[in-house]
């Protein structure tokens, strides 16, 4: 898939490396980075789900149309798709919302 980000702000966490290190520390940082090699080696988020990569799956209620793979716990990075054929990952935040 392809990425994009909400702002430059988690464009800047998700493809500097050192950036991530500053405001999350190197676990989460190397964490943050696996993921987003994840998410570009697949072509669809449903092989994502079917691999369980990241235990990635669909989120509910107030936050359907989202998406979550896990990072450190309790944080999760969350991202939404566009399109059918050739879809889009655009990564929208890093969050704990349990």
């Amino acid at each position: 898939m392809e990425i994009t980000y909400k702002n430059k702000k988690m464009k800047d966490v998700c493809t500097n490396y050192s950036c991530a290190v500053k405001k999350y520390g190197e676990h989460m940082a190397y964490k943050i980075h696996i993921r987003i090699d994840n998410i570009k080696a697949f072509d669809r988020v449903e092989e994502l789900i079917a691999y369980k990569i990241g235990r990635c799956h669909a989120l509910q209620n107030n936050r359907r149309g989202q998406y979550a793979i896990d990072l450190e716990h309790p944080y999760r990075l969350i991202f939404t798709v566009k399109g059918n054929e050739i879809q889009i990952a655009n990564i929208l935040e890093i969050v704990d919302y349990h």
